[in-house]
């Protein structure tokens, strides 16, 4: 073969390999045991201050694996194998879009996460882009549907219900008439405070002061000294358990006496272990009934435990559901390829542990319901549920 000739046949080779690279993740494999294998990819903080609430949604995410692989299910006649891909976001929009992609790489054939709205807003472009269906377990950002991707979907309220129930509770169950705000200026801390601040002013509320933190930060004292000059009866916090356990302490340090909130950001076990005496009284939401409430609340709380040997966190019940949902589209539609399941994603029916599962239009949750909870005796005890009825 000439020179010239075979500088032709390599480029024709380097072409076709480009183009075959280029596309979007092949459906289905085949697993070691010849069963259609079918990778469902999951994203969250697995290093890093949210670390214990990525596990928790991974650890929910594969008992639901686990869940459907020991019932034998089959797609087209063919017996199958689910697979958990898990990567690690660390809580970073940036690295959130390199995990995306090598997910996508990895020719997963959908997407249970991210765990953060700042992660799963970025991300969820690049699933968009290849028609990889994505289930938020937990971003609750109103951006994140407002994008109009439909792809993306999530199991629990977004912030738009969140907000309004905390600052309508807020302003008229704790009768709060001055209340100071502070964010961390993530997608998905402003947000909520955005949305509170709209319910509690409409509730006859006054702001008198609106801080901004950030999501690393750990040293609150010239904030609250700024705030404890306004008075405030009530001061709401929007971000995530890591910053709310240091903010509720130097809160009573500094002796500012007022209530403290946050949404579900701050619902966490870890927040009491951490702020201990401090967090007592403390105030927080999540979508959802108290799952001890739920119909299958009390049985998923009991195999979770034995399995993982920790108590939920946070987001498993969530992440347990979207992995059942997705896996219930794939079984309506026959198939597990990502083209032909979507519109069943988008026509879901399912009865959840933690609610009754519909989604609109957007890939929102419809009827979504909100719990407020405050810390009594060092546990968290439900106190008001506002909207919709999980089943």
């Amino acid at each position: 073969m000439s020179p010239k000739r075979s500088a032709l046949t390599l480029a024709l080779l380097l072409t076709a390999t480009l183009a075959a690279c280029g596309k979007s993740a092949a459906p289905t494999g085949t697993a070691a045991t010849g069963e259609l294998l079918v990778k469902i990819g999951s994203v969250a903080p697995l290093t890093g201050p949210q670390a214990h609430l990525g596990k928790d949604n991974e650890n929910g995410a594969r008992l639901a694996i686990e869940d459907a692989n020991a019932k034998s299910i089959s797609i087209a006649g063919q017996k199958v194998h689910f697979e958990l891909v898990s990567e690690d976001d660390q809580a970073d929009p940036k690295t959130a879009t390199i995990v995306a992609q090598k997910l996508m790489d990895d020719k997963v054939n959908g997407v249970i996460g991210h765990l953060n709205s700042g992660t799963s807003i970025p991300a969820s472009r690049i699933y968009h882009d290849l028609g990889i269906p994505q289930i938020s377990p937990s971003a609750t950002a109103i951006a994140y549907t407002a994008q109009n991707f439909n792809t993306a979907f999530r199991v629990m309220a977004n912030d738009g219900q969140q907000g309004k129930a905390l600052g309508d509770f807020a302003a008229s169950n704790l009768s709060a008439k001055k209340i100071a705000v502070i964010d961390d200026r993530t997608a998905y801390g402003q947000g909520l405070a955005d949305e509170f601040i709209k319910a509690a002013k409409a509730g006859g509320a006054t702001i008198v002061a609106q801080e901004y933190t950030s999501d690393k930060a750990v040293d609150f004292t010239a904030v609250l000294t700024s705030i404890k000059g306004k008075q405030p009866d009530l001061v709401f916090f929007g971000g995530m358990d890591p910053q709310g356990v240091p903010l509720v302490k130097q809160l009573k340090a500094l002796g500012l006496n007022a209530k403290f909130m946050m949404g579900d950001g701050g619902f966490t076990p870890k927040l009491i272990e951490l702020a201990g005496a401090a967090a007592e009284g403390v105030y927080a939401s999540l979508p959802g009934v108290p799952l001890a409430q739920a119909p299958a609340g009390k049985d998923f709380t009991q195999r979770y435990e034995a399995r993982f040997k920790q108590p939920i966190q946070q987001y498993a019940p969530y992440c347990y559901d979207a992995v059942n949902v997705m896996i219930a589209a794939m079984q309506r539609a026959d198939s597990a390829d990502p083209a032909k399941y979507l519109p069943e994603l988008a026509k879901t029916n399912h009865d959840g542990v933690t609610a009754k599962i519909a989604f609109d239009a957007k890939g929102d949750l419809t009827g979504g319901a909100v719990t407020l909870y405050q810390v009594q005796q060092g546990k968290w005890q439900p106190v008001l549920t506002m909207g919709g009825a999980a089943k």
